[in-house]
């Protein structure tokens, strides 16, 4: 499930609406809608994050929460580390090589850290 997934399916528990209610408020398949909150579709394009900001009828903080986990919720990243220092390359190998793996709580660990490190650098 991707970051956006888990916020839709959390706003539609919240209100208690349907995977197809929903799917037929936004004029999307069930298995679209399906597919996009279990990370099977792509990042899913401007236009559906605004009908889904829409649908759910929220503004401000909560709308814009919605695009940020939507730009973060691209199920199949390409990392290019050419050029970079040779540890980027290690690290995307390793985190490739592992990342199905590692339990919730790790997952949870390592994007804090990440998290702080990218603050403290300015990124």
């Amino acid at each position: 499930m991707t970051p956006l997934g888990a916020k839709i399916r959390e706003l539609r528990a919240k209100r208690g609406i349907s995977l197809k209610d929903m799917a037929e408020g936004l004029g999307v398949s069930s298995a679209y809608l399906s597919a996009l909150e279990h990370g099977k579709r792509g990042k899913p394009t401007w236009f559906m994050v605004q009908r889904i900001i829409t649908y759910f009828n929220v503004i401000w903080d909560e709308a814009e929460e919605i695009q940020r986990l939507a730009e973060l919720s691209d199920p199949k990243v390409l990392i290019d580390t050419s050029g970079l220092h040779p540890q980027a390359t290690e690290l995307a190998n390793r985190l490739s090589a592992t990342i199905s793996g590692l339990s919730p709580e790790s997952l949870a660990h390592l994007l804090h850290q990440v998290r702080v490190v990218a603050a403290k650098d300015g990124v």
